[in-house]
């Protein structure tokens, strides 16, 4: 048994998804000060005053010392694409000169330049040069992260990342979430005949086996003006949830086309990016239960406007929060310096940005039964914080914070 003692403040978040309206408020998510936590068998087993710590009789009891650190459910990031190859800090630089991302594209920079890359390195590869971003997202107090594919753009490059990420989840202790997103645009060789490379990443035989191996358990789509319209990411969800892959979208990042209402319409996990989301959309995804997953380090990488985090809150939708760590428009593995971005940018509040971090990420990757909550039986995933309360923590910006990363109730950091 594991027994965290001297907590100054212990983070009550409950399980998700928790309505918008709900997400800062101090009578849902509650604050336990002076606090012990016990953990057996890798789950919460009870917590309280660290006065009324009594672990059971004859029990072996390893004992963490919080030191006065506030505690809090491990950090979960729902939209990333860890697994990638090569570097694009040319366009990073282009960028701020004022080039813009089609004039960079037209001359051969763009995701073109990571799936070349990614094409040109084999599992292994892509394996070595993921672990080292994932060692660090551990230390920043994420125990959760979802990895998408969509930069191999063929089936065998797309089911290779797929395997990278597979494998991932075997050597390290972050639990990995593997997303197939075949149809994040269309490859130069199909540069015309986008759906005619939908036929072969939507085809029965590559579709069964992603199920099969268990090499993803969602589908995601870019749905947007440059990339897949709305009938045909209508097409890919569809058929990939006949083949058990639960549906999510790149909604509403650039222009307004109605991916947020398709994401209703097809039983969608969640929305992710929604910077030109509308009522109508909101209308839908709340009367779907959709999550809806802000980026707010894309759009700080980027230089433009944030999504609207305190409409979709007002319209009480459940609100996550991820990093979209990318080569190409958020190169920014840390979800705490994001979690910074969203209070300073989008003006939600520590409290608020932490439930979207923990119970609203787990409800976007459909775990909620188990993480992203501190409640008796959810699982033992916590994170010890240098600081006495998790205010605290997202004033002080800039650095770490995280003092110990807890997975299934074993110290892993």
């Amino acid at each position: 048994m594991l027994a965290i003692r001297n907590i100054a403040q212990l983070v009550l978040v409950p399980p998700g998804p928790i309505s918008g309206l709900d997400m800062g408020r101090r009578a849902v998510v509650e604050v336990l000060p002076d606090a012990a936590l016990l953990v057996g068998d890798g789950v919460i087993h009870w917590f309280g005053p660290d006065s009324e710590c009594n672990p059971p009789v004859g029990a072996a009891v390893e004992t963490v010392d919080a030191q006065g650190g506030c505690v809090i459910p491990g950090l979960i990031d729902c939209h990333t694409h860890t697994v990638f190859a090569g570097s694009r800090e040319s366009e990073f630089v282009q960028r701020i000169e004022g080039r813009s991302y089609a004039e960079i594209a037209e001359s051969g920079g763009g995701i073109r330049v990571t799936v070349e890359a990614v094409r040109g390195a084999d599992v292994d590869q892509l394996v070595e040069l993921a672990l080292p971003r994932l060692r660090r997202m551990l230390a920043n107090g994420v125990t959760t992260v979802e990895i998408k594919s969509g930069y191999g753009l063929t089936v065998a490059d797309e089911l290779k990342m797929l395997e990278a990420i597979r494998r991932l989840a075997t050597i390290q202790p972050i639990e990995l979430v593997g997303t197939y997103l075949a149809a994040h645009t269309t490859p130069r060789e199909f540069a015309d005949r986008p759906d005619a490379y939908l036929d072969l990443v939507l085809d029965d035989a590559v579709l069964a086996r992603v199920r099969d191996e268990g090499l993803a358990e969602f589908c995601d789509v870019f749905c947007e003006r440059t990339a897949f319209d709305v009938a045909q990411s209508r097409r890919v969800l569809t058929t990939a949830k006949a083949f058990g892959l639960t549906p999510k979208l790149h909604a509403d990042q650039i222009t307004q086309i109605g991916a947020s209402r398709l994401a209703a319409e097809v039983g969608a996990i969640s929305a992710d990016h929604l910077e030109t989301i509308d009522d109508a959309g909101m209308a839908a995804m709340k009367r779907a239960g959709c999550v809806a997953v802000l980026l707010p380090g894309c759009s700080f990488f980027l230089g433009v406007g944030q999504a609207p985090a305190r409409r979709l809150l007002t319209a009480d939708l459940p609100v996550a929060i991820a990093t979209d760590f990318n080569p190409g428009s958020a190169m920014i593995e840390s979800l705490p310096q994001v979690m910074g971005i969203a209070c300073t940018q989008m003006h939600m509040t520590p409290t608020e940005v932490l439930t979207a971090t923990t119970a609203n990420a787990a409800a976007a990757l459909n775990r909620h039964d188990r993480v992203g909550a501190i409640r008796v039986g959810m699982q033992a995933d916590l994170v010890i914080l240098d600081a006495p309360s998790h205010d605290r923590w997202m004033y002080e910006q800039g650095r770490s914070g995280v003092r110990t990363v807890i997975k299934r109730g074993v110290v892993v950091a």
